[in-house]
């Protein structure tokens, strides 16, 4: 998993590409945790993930409610068909504010 951040002012955008299984969940881990924190609008770009495991979308989802309980927002922006498919399969799409073409 490769992650790219720009912080810059009360929002942020995180990119990731990769997978999002357990090793690439370590390496999120952190940097969501603290923008998810300190930010008041978060994008996570994942048009370069390929996979999502549980692991991962706890990540996804316990940011957006932190972000959430100081009334900031999250939205993960531009995921794949095939992750796209695991979030609303798991019932996540609306938590994660998923924008993808119009298609969440």
């Amino acid at each position: 998993m490769q992650i790219a951040i720009d912080d810059a002012g009360p929002a942020a955008t995180v990119v990731l590409n990769g997978r999002l299984d357990i090793t690439g969940a370590d390496v999120v881990a952190l940097p969501l945790a603290t923008l998810s924190g300190s930010k008041d609008t978060l994008t996570v770009d994942m048009s370069g993930v390929t996979f999502v495991a549980s692991i991962g979308l706890r990540h996804l989802v316990a940011a957006a409610k932190a972000i959430s309980r100081r009334g900031g927002t999250m939205t993960v922006a531009n995921p794949s068909p095939a992750v796209l498919e695991i979030i609303t399969t798991s019932g996540l799409g609306d938590i994660l504010n998923v924008q993808s073409g119009g298609a969440a």
